[in-house]
């Protein structure tokens, strides 16, 4: 026992404890990490509004990951690598230079097992606690390596620069929009967000992307009143249209000289009705007197600001123009909604075929008429919108012409079939996907 005392005297006790110690600021390190990067944004703001500190403080820290991430590795790496020097020394003091192998099979166990798998399990199942309970240190961690984190980034940019790779700070390696798809996309796919949910708030970060071209009924759908129609056909007309607000046009329908709706319309004839002496009630009637100033938007007007401007002008109503002013169709916030919601139908609207029906053979009968969107909604498909908004239009874009009847093309992983054609328009087609 005499012989052994020296071996373990005051200085194998501290260096003993030191290696302890420094165990537990690697756990430490690889935890905060953990726990800062894998933290929901969204949880933490929203902790941080209830009025915790330390949620606040993690949003703080987080919104700079590259020097958060560089300054928690520089402070594990030191201590990893500062706990292996001392148990090597520690190890090579008791047993010679065979305490070399031993040192470092000791080392890698405790540091894969207390400062690696269990911190870093805990920081991912209580990642938003975690977090909050870590910042207020690593926030100090950050001050203290700042200078030596700091050369570091500008020597792994300078280093990057050399291999072509362009490393921008400001940039964020995954958009919010990106994030919030991916999630509601894998919740869907576990069985946690029903598809209609996932549509809905997908389909409302989408309105600043997409433009009123995209969404428009086309002028050739344009239900419209010539200014030189009689009042009483011009009754008729409205009485029999399922629309409530119908473009008034001069000589071509290019010239939109109003809009009229059906109240004010119904509203002017009754009151000429009821005052009017001759043999015909609505003589002296004139259209533009209750037609409202016709409101024009660009066709390149994103969703998002069309809605803006929608309940900002008090209005549902807007036609839609190219760069040369000419017609191109109308939008109405019912459409935007629509977007967001799926199809808005009420007892006045008409019932026709619907756009996409399945056959017991697995085909999918589609109206070409049909926007990719709704079709990719409808199906959970992926087909590409960026060169066409319909489903005809996709067609002809990739066959580079307008197909006959019963043409068939493959592309995109899935078969179309040209099923019903009207002049050059491509009414209806079958679509299979392929394999």
């Amino acid at each position: 026992m005499d012989a052994a005392s020296p071996v373990f005297d005051s200085a194998f006790w501290i260096t003993t404890g030191a290696i302890l110690v420094l165990l537990l600021l690697s756990a430490f390190f690889s935890g905060s990490e953990t726990a800062l990067t894998a933290a929901s944004r969204g949880k933490l703001r929203a902790q941080a509004d209830k009025g915790s500190k330390g949620a606040e403080k993690a949003l703080r820290i987080t919104e700079d990951n590259e020097r958060l991430i560089g300054s928690v590795l520089l402070g594990n790496n030191l201590v990893n690598i500062l706990a292996t020097s001392l148990a090597t020394a520690l190890f090579t003091r008791l047993l010679g230079d065979s305490g070399v192998a031993l040192a470092t099979m000791v080392m890698t166990l405790l540091v894969l097992i207390f400062a690696e798998v269990l911190p870093k399990t805990y920081a991912i199942t209580n990642a938003e606690t975690a977090a909050s309970r870590v910042a207020g240190p690593i926030q100090v961690v950050i001050r203290v390596f700042s200078p030596m984190v700091g050369a570091v980034r500008a020597l792994v940019r300078g280093v990057l620069r050399l291999f072509g790779v362009n490393a921008d700070p400001n940039s964020q390696i995954l958009a919010v929009r990106e994030e919030i798809a991916g999630a509601l996309n894998l919740g869907h796919s576990e069985g946690v967000v029903e598809k209609e949910d996932r549509d809905r708030i997908l389909g409302a970060l989408d309105l600043g992307e997409r433009t009123v071209e995209e969404i428009m009924l086309h002028r050739s759908k344009i239900e419209m009143i010539d200014i030189a129609t009689p009042p009483g056909e011009i009754l008729a007309q409205c009485l029999k249209s399922s629309h409530t607000r119908l473009p008034v046009f001069r000589g071509t329908q290019e010239e939109i000289v109003g809009v009229i709706h059906a109240k004010d319309l119904l509203r002017a004839m009754y009151a000429l009705r009821r005052t009017g002496n001759g043999e015909d009630p609505f003589d002296g009637f004139d259209i533009l007197d209750v037609a409202m100033k016709p409101y024009f938007v660009p066709e390149t007007t994103t969703l998002d600001d069309q809605m803006r401007q929608f309940l900002r002008r008090h209005t549902h109503f807007a036609l839609v123009v190219d760069e040369y002013g000419a017609l191109q169709g109308l939008i109405t916030l019912e459409d935007i909604l629509e977007e967001i919601v799926g199809e808005i139908t009420d007892e006045f609207d008409l019932n026709p075929a619907p756009p996409l029906k399945r056959t017991e053979a697995g085909d999918y009968i589609v109206d070409g008429g049909m926007t990719i969107r709704d079709l990719n909604r409808a199906t959970d498909w992926s087909l590409p919108d960026d060169e066409a908004n319909t489903v005809a239009g996709l067609v002809i874009h990739e066959a580079q012409l307008i197909p006959n009847q019963g043409q068939v093309f493959s592309f995109h992983g899935f078969r179309f079939e040209v099923a019903q054609r009207k002049d050059n328009r491509i009414t209806r087609l079958k679509i299979r996907p392929l394999g």
